[in-house]
């Protein structure tokens, strides 16, 4: 009669702009220009916040006996935090993980872009001074956040003379931005059943996450402190070198050096 144990299954769009269709041609279009120009395309996301601790990590994996660990996940018994935020390169299939343990903020983010461009991007893309960044519409480096924009600029832009170019995904969409599905899930799997009792042990399953496809993925620990609640500067809003497309305006945007 058809009848087994099911689980629910999400397929129900609830919150879809009208113009989602035409975005993700329009970041199509995007990458299909940068790609052939062999200009660096990177998709960036913020992963989901871990307590650092002997707490339940979800999943199952190969072993004799089970792991225990605490019976509840309070943040008093953590060691600290881990906020993990990646940056996917589509053209390499290489990815970089940056860990914070602190706070999510658009300086985070920006911070962990220019970490990336330092030590992998500027090397593989020496002749490029322009970027393409696929992101979200939300969190850290959401499109209607004044800061991400300002932090872009200083520290990406301004410190390495790049032109950033920036098309989010639609409200709802965020799993169709590449990173979800090339880079966090695989690092999901490596780590699944597996208790995350150190910032040591959180860097090396990033640091080993691998796919047959020949994904690699470089990791770091931020220790710096990032505060909540800070507005940008009035003045760095007003100086920015931010050119809107023509094309759905609050979504796409390109970021030049001053």
């Amino acid at each position: 009669m058809d009848f087994s144990l099911r689980v629910n299954r999400k397929a129900i769009a609830t919150d879809s702009s009208p113009d989602r269709d035409q975005q993700f041609r329009y970041i199509s279009s995007l990458r299909t220009r940068f790609e052939r120009q062999g200009l660096p395309i990177i998709s960036v996301d913020t992963k989901k916040r871990e307590l650092v601790g002997n707490f339940k990590n979800n999943g199952v994996k190969w072993d004799r006996t089970s792991v225990p660990v605490n019976d509840h996940d309070f943040r008093s018994d953590a060691i600290g935090v881990a906020i993990p935020y990646g940056i996917y390169d589509l053209l390499a299939n290489r990815g970089s993980v940056f860990v914070d343990v602190s706070h999510d903020t658009a300086a985070f983010a920006a911070h962990s872009i220019a970490g990336w461009w330092k030590r992998d991007g500027a090397d593989r893309y020496r002749r490029s001074r322009k970027l393409l960044i696929l992101a979200d519409t939300g969190g850290s480096n959401s499109c209607r956040a004044g800061a991400w924009k300002t932090e872009l600029q200083t520290q990406l832009c301004n410190r390495f003379g790049l032109t950033v170019t920036v098309a989010h995904y639609p409200t709802g969409a965020s799993k169709w931005n590449p990173i979800e599905h090339r880079l966090f899930s695989e690092i999901s799997k490596n780590w699944a059943a597996e208790p995350l009792d150190s910032y040591r042990k959180v860097l090396n399953f990033i640091r080993n996450t691998c796919t047959r496809t020949g994904l690699t993925v470089a990791a770091y620990l931020d220790r710096r402190q990032y505060p909540t609640g800070i507005s940008p500067d009035p003045e760095k809003v007003r100086r920015l070198r931010l050119k809107r497309h023509s094309t759905l305006p609050a979504w796409n945007y390109t970021i030049a050096p001053m």
